[in-house]
C-alpha cells in the first residue's frame, strides 16, 4: 500500500477520479515497498501517480514522505531512502556527500509552477511584476495600498491592509525556483539575498512546506506566499498575475509551465536546470522542474526494478498525465529522452536494469 497518509491526503483531493484504469498486463516490474522523501512540490502528483501506479502492480508500493527538497537530499546521502525528490538537482558538494557523481542519477520527472497565493478580500486579480514582489519579499513595500501596487492595479480599490510575507521555513526547492527568479528581475534581492533552498529571509513569517505557506496565506488577511500550483487549486486560494519578460500578465498554469519550457529549449540537466523568467508572451516566470535522486548501483535486485519501472513509467506519457488534473504540466518529449537515458545508467547484479 501507499502510506496511509498519502491516501488520506489523495481521498480528500478526489481520489483517483478520472485516472482509473484497467491493469496493463506487463512484463516483471521488480517488487518491494520503496521508501521516498523530499520535495513537497512533488507531492501532489506523486500522491496521485504511485497510487495509481500500484492499483496496476500491487506489487510495488511507494511510502513518499514530504519534507522539502533539503531533507529529500540529506536521506538519500544518509542512505534512509530509495530515491530522494528535490526541485534544484544536487550540487558538487552534495554530490560528493552522496558517492560522487558515479554513484547516482538524478532524474527529471515533473514540469510545474510555483503560484504567488494571496488573502485580499475584493480583490481578484491582482497584478504584480518581478521588481514589486522582490521589494515586498525585502519588506520595503509594506501595505497593499502602496502606490507602486496602485500603478500596476489601475482601477482597482487596493485597501490599507499590511502585507503579510509568508515564505519556507525549511529547505525548499520551490523557495529556489522562487530566489532565482526574484535574483533575475532584482540586483537589490540578488545582492541582499540571493539565492538558494535556505536564504536569510529579510521579512515575514515562515511556515513549512508548500502545504503550510498556503494553510499560512489561506488564513492571514493581507498575506502573500509562494506554492505550488496544485495547492493553490486545491484550496481554493487565489493567485496573482505575473508580469512576464514580454511584459504580459500571465496567471500560473500548465501552458505557462510548457511555454517556459519550450523556450528554455531541450537542453535541460542537472547543471543547466533554470527555467525562470523565460521569453515569450505566454511564459510563466516561476517555472521548475523537479527530480529524483538514485543510486547507480542497487544491491536489492527486485526493489531496484521496482525503483526504475516506477520512474520509467512516471515520465511516459500515462504516468505524466497523472498530473494533469492538478496543474502539472507534462515533461517536453525531449526531457523525458533524457530521462530514460538517466535511469538506463542504474544497474543490479552488475548489468542495467533497462536496456
Amino acid at each position: 500500500m501507499v502510506a496511509v497518509g498519502t491516501i488520506v491526503a489523495l481521498a480528500a483531493c478526489g481520489g483517483t477520479s478520472g485516472s482509473s484504469s484497467t491493469p496493463t498486463p506487463q512484463a516483471d516490474v521488480g517488487s518491494g515497498q520503496l521508501q521516498g522523501a523530499g520535495s513537497t512540490f512533488d507531492e501532489p502528483f506523486f500522491t496521485k501517480a504511485f497510487y495509481q501506479y500500484n492499483q496496476d502492480h500491487s506489487s510495488v508500493s511507494v511510502n513518499y514522505q514530504a519534507i522539502g527538497s533539503g531533507g529529500g537530499i540529506k536521506a538519500f546521502q544518509a542512505g534512509t531512502v530509495d530515491f530522494g525528490a528535490t526541485d534544484v538537482p544536487m550540487a558538487a558538494s552534495d554530490i560528493a556527500a552522496g558517492g560522487g557523481d558515479a554513484a547516482l542519477v538524478q532524474v527529471p520527472v515533473l514540469l510545474g509552477v510555483a503560484a504567488i497565493a494571496y488573502n485580499l478580500q475584493g480583490v481578484d486579480k491582482l497584478k504584480l511584476d518581478g521588481p514589486t514582489l522582490a521589494n515586498i519579499y525585502l519588506g520595503t513595500v509594506k501595505s497593499w495600498n502602496d502606490p507602486v501596487i496602485k500603478s500596476l492595479n489601475s482601477g482597482v480599490n487596493l485597501p490599507s491592509t499590511p502585507i503579510t510575507v509568508v515564505h519556507r521555513s525549511d529547505s525548499s526547492g520551490t523557495s529556489y525556483a522562487f530566489t532565482d527568479y526574484l535574483a533575475k528581475v532584482s540586483p537589490d534581492w540578488k545582492t541582499r539575498v540571493g539565492v538558494g533552498k535556505a536564504v536569510q529571509w529579510p521579512a515575514g513569517v515562515g511556515a513549512s512546506g508548500n502545504q503550510g505557506v498556503g494553510q499560512q496565506v489561506k488564513t492571514t488577511d493581507g498575506a502573500i506566499g509562494y506554492v505550488e500550483l496544485a495547492y493553490v487549486v486545491q484550496s481554493s486560494l487565489q493567485s496573482a498575475y505575473l508580469k512576464n519578460q514580454a511584459g504580459q500578465f500571465v496567471q500560473a498554469t500548465q501552458a505557462g509551465a510548457t511555454a517556459a519550457a519550450q523556450a528554455a529549449g531541450s537542453q535541460v540537466s542537472p547543471t543547466n536546470f533554470s527555467v525562470t523568467n523565460e521569453t515569450g508572451a505566454k511564459s510563466y516566470p516561476i517555472t521548475t522542474f523537479s527530480w529524483v535522486v538514485i543510486k547507480t548501483t542497487q544491491s536489492d535486485a527486485a526493489k531496484g526494478k521496482a525503483l526504475v519501472f516506477l520512474f520509467k513509467w512516471f515520465v511516459s506519457p500515462q504516468g505524466q498525465a497523472q498530473g494533469k488534473d492538478l496543474q502539472y504540466a507534462p515533461l517536453p518529449t525531449a526531457v523525458q529522452n533524457d530521462a530514460l537515458t538517466a535511469l538506463k545508467k542504474v544497474t543490479a547484479s552488475g548489468k542495467p536494469i533497462l536496456s
